[in-house]
């Protein structure tokens, strides 16, 4: 069976737009957990000393290990941006099925899922799982819907430029609020020119006279995404 490439998903934000997300194949994954194993391992033996302290030394030591194998990926990727020193050394990261930041339930679902995807054995059903699923899913994934991504293509396209959130003159139906919002997501990829050019045909709602349509246009993206 031959490894999938790293391959694009195409998802919908919140806000009704669709993006493209590149995503990790399974050897950038294999390769992040890799250096996760060997982050585990140093700290397993940092820990050992705890066993020179008798019966309840040995108890805390058990205790620390099991607090480390599990929730060592689910701290790092809730307060470190879905990843974990290994992700982030490979450039990935775990993101919703909505391009969306990673949060606790679906961090705690998709690592102690692993349980799952380590049968029969040394990942099996994690390799079969990623090799067949489009997305390159293992189960974990699959229940608590995330996908592993490149950052670089994260950041990109989910992120808008930076303007003064201004509200829309008058109220915006989900398909205007969408194509407003993917003229920012897209802004970077245009000249100044043609930016301005492109904003200029929605001069009935910018209220701009010659210049300024694109920053406005702007500030109304970043006042739909929430900012105020």
């Amino acid at each position: 069976m031959r490894e999938r490439l790293d391959t694009l998903a195409t998802v919908e934000a919140p806000e009704g737009v669709e993006l493209s997300l590149r995503v990790a194949g399974l050897s950038a994954r294999a390769l992040a957990f890799g250096l996760d194993l060997l982050v585990r391992l140093a700290i397993f033996s940092a820990l050992g000393w705890l066993a020179l302290f008798g019966d309840i030394g040995q108890a805390l030591l058990l205790l620390a290990l099991f607090a480390v194998e599990w929730f060592y990926p689910v701290v790092f990727e809730v307060f470190w941006n879905g990843q974990t020193l290994g992700k982030r050394v490979l450039g990935l990261a775990v993101v919703r099925d909505d391009g969306t930041s990673v949060g606790w339930s679906a961090s705690v679902l998709r690592n102690f899922l692993r349980v799952v995807d380590f049968l029969p054995g040394l990942y099996g059903a994690a390799v079969v799982s990623t090799l067949l699923s489009r997305d390159g899913k293992r189960i974990g994934d699959h229940v608590a819907g995330t996908l592993v991504v490149h950052v670089d293509g994260r950041a990109k396209l989910c992120a808008l430029p930076k303007a003064e959130p201004c509200a829309p003159p008058i109220p915006l139906a989900p398909e205007e609020q969408a194509a407003v919002i993917e003229f920012a997501v897209r802004s970077g990829d245009w000249s100044p020119a043609r930016r301005e050019e492109l904003a200029a045909q929605l001069a009935p709602l910018t209220g701009a006279s010659e210049h300024g349509h694109s920053a406005r246009v702007l500030g109304m993206a970043r006042w739909l995404e929430g900012a105020r």
